[in-house]
């Protein structure tokens, strides 16, 4: 028996070749006593066979290593059905094996695999994340080990895969009981046989974490297969992976028993793993800046923390937020918090500046924001102006407010975003909000980027697993996956002693920033003629409506020319309005200026009523003025009326 020195020494003249940069401690692969192992030729590749951690371990070798080192890890049958395995060798893989099948998956086989995992990537500088390959019983070791290990999991390709030792080998179902491998199960989990069949961490239980880290899957399976059936295994793995967002391929052969494995052109398999593997999988666009202290201080220390939720329909839909608050609550078991969701469909940056007192603070101090704008304000035609006029007036409002704050910045993907990236360019919006970023040093987090990079590079697609801009479960993680990887980075250090001093620039990106927007009570405002007090508005027609924009009190009119009068102080005066498809055309003048008009009417309002937040005029001198609101005979072609309902007057 040689020792594994001969191996390794051919691992790193290879690796070498391809690049020195591989790893940063390059000695240390030659480096490893202790170690002996039997060096042959494997389909003409470099093989060596060792022990490590007491079980029989097998490295094939590729001829050029790619970089970054990837790694497809078999659980199971080394050599049977090898056409997957050599050809990603032949792309510069390594083929890894540690044989644990007598332990069926059991919580000692996954320490045994935890520590060759170690092994491999420690010394050896092997990739972080691994590509599992699972046959038949491999597919219990190979989801054990990843839920275990997610985070450390590129993807997992499972053949047959067992998913439920009590489908096999207990065979309490319709596959094939086989009696020394199920008393060699129950020996490895220390079991009864009563036990076993309450157990509740078969992979089928067992997949939430593999969805968290949005671990892509694949399965290759016999549809008539008498072994391992798929309606126990692979179909309950699929139904329950994509309800939890998860993203899964499932390749049926139809007839096909439990033999053979894989497929025998094995081009699907392989570009699956290339497609998590080869691109930069862990190239999160985040940018920590000045950093997220001043929360965890109050989070770890003070045990009690207010974490806040700002934006648009992403915002307010059921997903991402749900995610960071379990991940939060788990991260500081001991903390108090209170989650404030202040997310409103439809809505932007510019309302978002002007509500945020009411929906974010009213309450008192809250020390994380996520804000997210970048959607809203794009498809919502907000000009660049405007786009930093509102993200801005959020960020030093909050500052102002809680001058302690951590906030957040998220550029959320919408297929504008991707088309303007795969131009070449940098869209508009995120330029916008990056200024102000960069201006208060902010973290911020390009989830547009990120997303379509990894669309271009095979991980996954737009229509079938993101689906559009209001993503999918999938999405959702895609989403808390990247956002947890800033936390964990922001987090990563020992706890400061002391609270940070964020910086406040002395003076705004724009004067004109609404850093001093609130709202105005409709109640103020002076009915001339034809504008009356609704104190619970509902359109009653059907159509939809965005909640806390019904049954709430509005100042409305239906017909042409009524009019209402404002005084107000301040450099901005707007209107929170519910634009339907009865909107008309408002007119407007302040200060007794001449009537400028604005149409209410916007791409949605046919069908929905939608809330819509216009600034009139948001550059007037400081001081008192009196803005005076008309409704005109005037309409868009594609509305059927001149109704204006106000629910918020709009002051900076």
């Amino acid at each position: 028996m040689k020792n594994i020195r001969i191996l390794l020494f051919i691992l790193a003249l290879t690796a070498f070749r391809a690049d020195v940069s591989l790893c940063d401690d390059f000695a240390r692969r030659l480096e490893v006593d202790g170690i002996d192992g039997r060096k042959s030729a494997w389909h003409g590749y470099d093989r060596c066979d060792f022990t490590y951690d007491t079980r029989d371990c097998t490295v094939v070798a590729p001829r050029n290593p790619a970089r970054h080192l990837p790694w497809i890890w078999r659980a199971r049958f080394f050599g049977h059905e090898p056409q997957t395995d050599l050809a990603l060798l032949e792309k510069g893989f390594h083929l890894i094996y540690m044989d644990v099948a007598d332990l069926f998956g059991s919580p000692v086989a996954v320490n045994h695999w935890n520590a060759f995992y170690n092994y491999l990537t420690g010394h050896h500088c092997f990739n972080r994340r691994a590509a599992l390959e699972g046959m038949s019983r491999g597919g219990l070791i190979v989801y054990n080990w990843a839920c275990a290990n997610p985070g450390k999991v590129a993807c997992i390709y499972a053949d047959n895969p067992v998913c439920d030792f009590k489908s096999w080998p207990a065979g309490r179902g319709k596959g094939k009981y086989h009696q020394p491998s199920w008393e060699a199960c129950l020996k490895a989990y220390g079991l009864t046989s009563e036990q076993a069949l309450e157990y509740e961490y078969n992979p089928i239980d067992n997949l939430e974490p593999l969805a968290r880290f949005v671990v892509p899957v694949l399965h290759v399976c016999g549809t008539a297969d008498t072994v391992v059936p798929m309606p126990e295994n692979s179909d309950i793995i699929e139904n329950r992976y994509k309800k939890l967002g998860g993203k899964i391929t499932v390749i049926r052969k139809p007839g096909v028993d439990h033999h053979p494995h894989s497929l025998e052109d094995p081009k699907a398999i392989v570009d699956f793993i290339l497609s998590h593997t080869t691109a930069d999988y862990d190239k999160f666009h985040y940018n920590l800046r000045h950093g997220l202290t001043n929360c965890r201080i109050k989070f770890q220390r003070q045990k009690k923390g207010c974490v806040a939720f700002l934006g648009g329909s992403i915002t307010y839909n059921p997903g991402w937020r749900n995610m960071i608050c379990q991940y939060l609550q788990k991260r500081f078991p001991e903390t108090r918090f209170e989650f404030i969701a202040a997310g409103i469909p439809s809505t932007g940056s510019t309302p978002g500046a002007f509500r945020l007192t009411r929906d974010v603070f009213r309450n008192g101090p809250v020390d994380l924001l996520f804000e997210e704008a970048a959607v809203n304000d794009s498809t919502n035609g907000r000009s660049d102006i405007e786009q930093i006029r509102g993200m801005e007036g959020i960020v030093r409002h909050a500052r102002m407010l809680n001058p302690d704050i951590d906030i957040i910045l998220m550029h959320f993907v919408d297929p504008g975003k991707m088309k303007t990236y795969n131009e070449g360019s940098v869209p508009a919006v995120v330029r916008n909000h990056e200024k102000v970023a960069e201006h208060y040093q902010l973290p911020s987090l390009n989830l547009a980027l990120e997303v379509n990079e990894r669309i271009n590079a095979g991980q996954f697609d737009w229509p079938n697993d993101f689906r559009n801009l209001h993503p999918s479960p999938f999405g959702q993680n895609v989403y808390f996956r990247s956002m947890k990887h800033l936390l964990d980075a922001a987090w990563a250090g020992p706890l400061p002693e002391n609270v940070k001093s964020n910086p406040m620039p002395a003076e705004p990106l724009d004067p004109f920033s609404y850093y001093r927007g609130r709202y105005v009570n409709i109640r103020e405002a002076e009915l001339v003629d034809g504008f009356t007090y609704d104190a619970a508005w509902n359109p009653g027609d059907g159509k939809g409506v965005r909640r806390g924009f019904v049954n709430v009190p509005v100042l409305k009119a239906d017909r042409p020319g009524a009019i209402l009068r404002l005084k107000f102080e301040g450099t901005a005066i707007g209107v929170f309005v519910t634009c339907g498809p009865d909107v008309g055309i408002i007119g407007y003048s302040i200060d007794k200026s001449s009537f400028r008009q604005i149409d209410q009417f916007t791409q949605w309002s046919s069908n929905l009523h939608l809330p819509w937040a216009y600034i009139l005029d948001a550059e007037l001198s400081r001081g008192e003025h009196e803005i005076t609101i008309r409704t005109t005979d005037k309409k868009n072609t594609k509305n059927r009326g001149h109704a204006c309902r106000i629910v918020y007057f709009l002051v900076n």
